[in-house]
């Protein structure tokens, strides 16, 4: 299984010359397999660099998986080249909700004063559909979708490839009602999403003490973040969902922290715009920067 992140800041886009080696786009992860199987997670501001790429590739069906609405996470859709080929079928997946269907809301953000063009008005042909209960094929990748604990309709994903396993929880703060080490794993967010992956990318918004003035906000901290991928058993932690106040040296520091708490193998990373990873059946990853 293949990964390219193509946007990992959280909250809003950070362009300029204090984010330049982690990336300012808004969260987006592509994953692919060498039979053609292919998903995107998420549609932040980094999906309009892929949706170009993807038009040259010459590819004509697209799965979009929404971890849940906000902007940062939905704001790049509107900018995804192949929405605006006749030629295109988009399925848009995304957590439900008991007010009104995903594509009523998608809707909202395709429309005016928001945006110029309605829904009604897009040439491709976009397809939308609830997450699931239960994990579903995409090709030869195994989803699965589960409710993590963040504001409003937020799921997690798990990716599965034949015993290489993604886990992506971009925004939660699992920590929030009690700490971890004093939970059943059973009553802990996101743990059945991340139990054993070979890669987990979760969010690691905040250091300790800017967590402090954020409880409740949906977001971790990096130390929270460690702790939920340890309970976990996630072999290799990829710190996701930057926040917009943290220039390249901030993100350094977060991450020399997490490597402090983390101890063992396979420290805890950064993720940075362009980096790819390769996971493998087992604990087999490897990572590298484009």
């Amino acid at each position: 299984m293949r990964v390219r992140i193509w946007g990992c800041r959280g909250s809003l886009p950070t362009p300029g010359r204090q984010s330049m080696r982690y990336g300012g786009n808004t969260s987006c992860l592509e994953v692919w397999l060498d039979d053609g199987s292919h998903l995107i997670l998420d549609a932040g501001t980094g999906i309009r660099e892929l949706g170009l790429a993807l038009v040259e590739s010459g590819r004509r069906d697209f799965h979009v998986c929404l971890t849940h609405l906000h902007l940062d996470h939905l704001e790049g859709l509107a900018f995804f080249a192949p929405v605006w080929s006749a030629e295109a079928r988009v399925h848009v997946w995304g957590p439900a909700s008991p007010l009104r269907t995903l594509e009523q809301r998608i809707a909202r953000w395709f429309s005016p004063p928001l945006f110029p063009v309605t829904l009604a008005e897009v040439p491709s042909q976009l397809v939308f559909h609830d997450v699931p209960a239960d994990a579903w094929e995409i090709g030869g990748l195994r989803v699965d979708a589960q409710p993590v604990w963040h504001s409003g309709p937020t799921v997690g994903y798990r990716v599965d490839a034949g015993g290489a396993v993604l886990a992506y929880i971009p925004d939660h703060e699992p920590a929030l009602a009690a700490d971890l080490a004093d939970r059943s794993v059973d009553w802990i967010s996101g743990h059945s999403l991340a139990q054993g992956a070979g890669v987990l990318l979760h969010d690691a918004q905040y250091t300790l003490d800017e967590y402090a003035a954020h409880v409740g906000w949906g977001h971790s901290s990096v130390d929270d973040a460690v702790a939920f991928a340890r309970v976990a058993g996630a072999r290799r932690l990829v710190l996701f969902h930057h926040d917009p106040t943290h220039a390249d040296a901030d993100l350094e520091s977060i991450e020399a922290t997490a490597r402090e708490l983390w101890g063992g193998d396979e420290s805890p990373t950064l993720a940075a715009e362009g980096m790819e990873l390769t996971l493998t059946a087992g604990s087999g990853t490897s990572a590298s920067e484009a």
